[in-house]
Formats: structure tokens, C-alpha cells, sequence
């Protein structure tokens, strides 16, 4: 009876110490999860700032003129004198709206100098990623 009660208690060690490897498992699980998302988005952030930098500089030197600013960042022409869309695939290149995952948007807000407008990147699914407004001084283009 002795000899048993050692062997449950035993059993009953091994038990325990299985479930606490088993919790810290679980917990580092969940950190290298959320640390991957958080890198993910991070990610996403960078490489829409690189993006939105370009054709930020663009849209000024251009003094606010889509036309130009897409010519010179080889994407198509505006369909709207106000408003530029510009697609990117899952690497950050520009692709057909078909094979987008990413678009950049370039909203005039007036005419008026200094020139305003918003870029706006969101995911395909509409979700923001950043946005900023530029200004560009209007007049003569560089």
C-alpha cells in the first residue's frame, strides 16, 4: 500500500508539472503571435511611408499636378483632375487594381493656394494604414 501511494504521487507530480509546461507554452505562444502582428503592421506602416513620401515629393515639385506626379512616378492618369489612385501589390509594387492588396489615394482638397492635398494608404479591404496631408505652392513646375 505504501509503495502505491508513493507511484500516485508520483503520477500526480508529473501531472502538475506537465500543465505548468503547458501554460508557458500557451503564453509564449501568444507572445510570438502578437509580436508577429504587431512586426506585420509595422511593416505595412514602413513601406506606406516610403510610398506616400514619393509621391508627396512629387506632388509638390509638380506644383500640385496629378497629371505630372503620376507620369513621373509611372502610374496612370488620374480619372478625375482632384484624385489619384494608385494600387500595390502584397510587395509594395505598383499592380492593377486586380492584384492589389494596398492603394494609395490622393485627394485634392481645393484649388486654392497653397495647394492641399490628403494621401491616404489603406489596405484593399479599406482599412487605414497612415495618412498625411501636403501642401505644394501651385504655379510653375520644375
Amino acid at each position: 500500500m505504501h509503495n502505491r501511494s508513493r507511484s500516485t504521487l508520483f503520477l500526480m507530480e508529473q501531472v502538475i508539472v506537465i500543465l505548468v509546461f503547458a501554460f508557458c507554452a500557451a503564453v509564449c505562444v501568444g507572445v510570438f503571435v502578437n509580436s508577429y502582428l504587431i512586426t506585420a503592421e509595422s511593416k505595412d506602416k514602413t513601406n506606406a511611408l516610403i510610398a506616400m513620401e514619393s509621391w508627396a515629393e512629387s506632388y509638390k515639385a509638380f506644383s500640385g499636378d496629378l497629371v505630372k506626379t503620376a507620369d513621373a512616378l509611372g502610374a496612370a492618369h488620374p480619372d478625375k483632375e482632384d484624385a489619384l489612385i494608385v494600387y500595390y501589390d502584397k510587395k509594395w509594387r505598383m499592380c492593377d487594381e486586380n492584384e492589389a492588396v494596398y492603394c494609395l489615394k490622393i485627394i485634392k482638397k481645393g484649388l486654392t493656394l497653397p495647394i492641399l492635398c490628403d494621401i491616404i494608404t489603406t489596405k484593399k479591404s479599406g482599412e487605414e494604414i497612415v495618412s498625411f496631408t501636403v501642401a505644394a505652392r501651385g504655379g510653375e513646375t520644375r
